[in-house]
């Protein structure tokens, strides 16, 4: 299934919790300690371990539950994308505190002091989208494999069943609890989905990771939209003139084009307006209709 244009363009706070909980598993995992970092109800109620609490949000405890859970972080950047890496780093916070809240319930109904139930990974953020993947991502394409109906959003449901029965009831409380947070920011409790970071957090989280691929931008500007102002290394400003090549009047927009845009939850319309003004330009055309979800 597309989830809009490959790499993490436009995510940058997605790509940074991407490679910390890469390095979080691995670093734990060479040492043997992965395995460890389960929640139970001692550490919870008895002496509190801060270090061990914020190792089990971002390590997964095995490597299949590494590349599961990795691949669906790494579709799931399609919601950063739509509302914005300064909302969707508040969604990550609150996905993760309200889990982490309901898996101290659960642990205090089940009262075993001896077995580490829950097991650890960032399974509140990863479930928690689950719920906007459910009520906000259209169903682009329909097929059948044996007699069963099937939807391209059906691979990415299969991939968390994957990661919820990984390690049975250890996993699958801390799946559920994880929906439970994502539908209680759904509901928009205490107004959470209009609240922001101020931005120098979210600049600080994004840049706290490897640079994006992709050529990035110069630091050239237009004059009256035709030259090109580039700046010398003295200082000042030379103008250079280019022949302007002949521009359609009206670029009709790819159906590939179209199916991106409706994948990241826009509708046919607004992207086939968006991908006409940035002349096809898909990343363009993302920016245009976020920009247009701001105002």
């Amino acid at each position: 299934m597309n989830g809009g244009p490959a790499g993490f363009n436009n995510a940058p706070v997605t790509r940074a919790f991407v490679i910390s909980s890469t390095l979080f598993t691995l670093f734990f995992g060479i040492q043997g300690r992965s395995a460890k970092f389960g929640l139970s109800y001692q550490d919870i109620f008895g002496k509190l371990r801060i270090l061990k609490l914020i190792a089990s949000v971002f390590s997964f405890s095995s490597t299949p539950e590494l590349l599961f859970g990795l691949g669906l972080l790494y579709y799931f950047r399609v919601f950063e994308r739509q509302i914005g890496s300064n909302k969707y780093s508040v969604f990550i916070l609150f996905s993760t505190i309200g889990s982490l809240l309901f898996e101290a319930l659960a642990l205090s109904l089940l009262k075993d002091p001896t077995l580490n139930l829950l097991t650890s990974g960032p399974y509140g953020l990863i479930f928690a989208s689950f719920v906007p993947f459910f009520f906000d991502i259209p169903v682009s394409t329909w097929f059948r494999v044996f007699g069963i109906r099937f939807s391209d959003k059906s691979f990415v449901y299969l991939a968390g069943l994957q990661l919820l029965l990984s390690s049975w009831k250890r996993s699958l409380i801390p799946g559920i609890c994880g929906i439970l947070a994502g539908s209680l920011y759904r509901l928009n409790l205490f107004g959470i989905r209009k609240a922001k970071f101020p931005e120098f957090m979210v600049t600080f989280a994004s840049r706290f990771s490897w640079p994006s691929t992709g050529s990035p931008r110069g630091p050239t500007t237009r004059v009256n939209g035709t030259a090109p102002i580039v700046p010398s290394y003295a200082g000042r400003r030379v103008e250079r003139t280019y022949p302007t090549p002949p521009v359609p009047s009206s670029v009709e927009p790819s159906e590939s084009a179209i199916a991106t845009l409706v994948s990241m939850g826009f509708d046919s319309n607004s992207a086939r307006q968006a991908l006409v003004q940035a002349r096809n330009d898909v990343n363009a055309a993302t920016n245009i209709l976020l920009e247009a979800q701001s105002h």
